[in-house]
């Protein structure tokens, strides 16, 4: 689902990107994106760490209720802008100020973003200078770049693109996301910025966020560690001409684009995980409630174990029902069934024959289905990982401080 305009397609929103040296590749590393007629409706949702960068602290003075309206958002790859004390919040106030001068308004019509290296001070004369030039260079045709722009490990670009009609008009939500490391979101170093032309009310597209990012966003562990610097933020302006929602059928519907959206990018982080070759998706159901599936999905999905059998091709369900035992969900053993892929490999409890071939089969795809029925409800929850390889390890023993 990746597009070549994606986050300028909506209309009434502009983009630019630049390379500004923040990051060691040759490849743009700051960006923003602005709507082109003023303050819009907005909403954000934050990391749940109680370690935080500055511009998530930024972010949360701007819009203290997670949503109300912005002109737009000036992001940066290469330094997160985490543990810099006074000097970081500063620098990032400064970031919102320098931003709000080029798009004429005041810093606290910016929202701030920062993913990078911990504890690094922002060497903000290169901020400066990529601002002005990224802010210079605003216009609908620098989508690629600005997908570029906020890459750190990720090892290609994110974005999904869907449209649906609203009141009669044709609504368009587009997204961009990065993420391949230290990713278990709880919202919310995963990055995601959204774009609508649909009119909303600014609480109603806080509503339709939050409840988006909870089977999306916070579905996706790809190494069990949450960022300091998690942030989603979606801008609405209004340009596909319907009313203005404030609920009803009409929001069902633009929270269901929105999810689709958030779902498409979710995935595709759990896909371009930090030396991932192939998809995790567990799924546990029959649990006594929602949240037990949850607790029970991301112990699965998160677990060492389980994450090397998928990278080796191995059909172990002892390390399906080994998780989900020690995870806090309440399981028991003798009412649970496992199936991998479409072979049920464990009944009631204990091991039953099955076509092993069919198994490893399935495991040796790019794709890797895990299904748990616990048997004691009907709570149910996906997971999204990737498997766990030797590429992760180099990866980060190779991160330098």
């Amino acid at each position: 689902m990746t597009h070549a305009r994606h986050i300028t397609l909506p209309a009434g929103f502009v983009a630019g990107a630049v390379r500004c040296g923040l990051k060691s590749t040759q490849r743009e590393d700051l960006a923003i994106i602005a709507a082109g007629d003023g303050p819009v409706p907005a909403a954000v949702v934050t990391t749940r760490n109680q370690v935080v960068g500055a511009p998530v602290r930024w972010c949360r003075s701007v819009l203290p209720r997670g949503y109300g309206r912005i002109r737009g958002v000036v992001v940066n790859a290469g330094n997160s802008n985490v543990c810099n004390g006074k000097r970081g919040d500063r620098d990032a106030a400064a970031m919102a100020s320098m931003t709000a001068g080029f798009l004429g308004g005041t810093a606290e019509e910016v929202l701030v973003c920062s993913t990078g290296i911990i504890g690094h001070p922002m060497p903000m004369d290169k901020v400066r200078q990529g601002i002005a030039a990224a802010a210079g260079g605003l216009s609908a045709g620098n989508d690629a770049a600005v997908a570029a722009a906020i890459m750190t490990t990720d090892t290609r670009p994110k974005s999904a693109v869907v449209q649906g009609r609203i009141g009669g008009k044709l609504v368009t939500v587009a997204g961009i996301a990065k993420g391949a490391g230290m990713i278990a979101p709880s919202l919310a170093t995963m990055l995601s910025f959204i774009t609508t032309d649909a009119a909303l009310r600014p609480a109603a597209l806080g509503g339709a966020l939050k409840a988006a990012v909870e089977p999306t966003f916070n579905a996706v562990t790809i190494d069990s560690d949450t960022s300091t610097s998690d942030t989603v933020i979606v801008m609405a302006s209004g340009a596909a001409g319907n009313a203005a929602i404030a609920g009803g059928a009409d929001l069902a519907k633009f929270a269901r684009l929105l999810t689709e959206v958030c779902a498409a990018l979710a995935e595709m982080i759990a896909r371009d995980g930090e030396g991932a070759t192939k998809l995790l998706r567990v799924t546990v159901r029959g649990a006594r409630t929602d949240a037990d599936a949850r607790t029970a999905a991301k112990a699965i999905a998160n677990s060492p174990l389980m994450k090397c059998a998928v990278h080796g091709g191995d059909p172990n369900w002892g390390r399906v029902l080994m998780a989900a035992g020690k995870s806090g969900a309440a399981v028991d053993q003798d009412r649970a069934t496992c199936k991998i892929g479409p072979v049920t490999v464990m009944r009631r409890g204990t091991s039953c024959p099955y076509d092993t071939a069919a198994a490893e089969a399935h495991m040796a795809g790019d794709t890797v289905e895990i299904d748990l029925n616990l048997a004691l409800g009907k709570g149910r929850f996906t997971a999204l990982t990737c498997d766990l390889s030797r590429e992760y390890v180099a990866i980060n023993a190779d991160y330098h401080t």
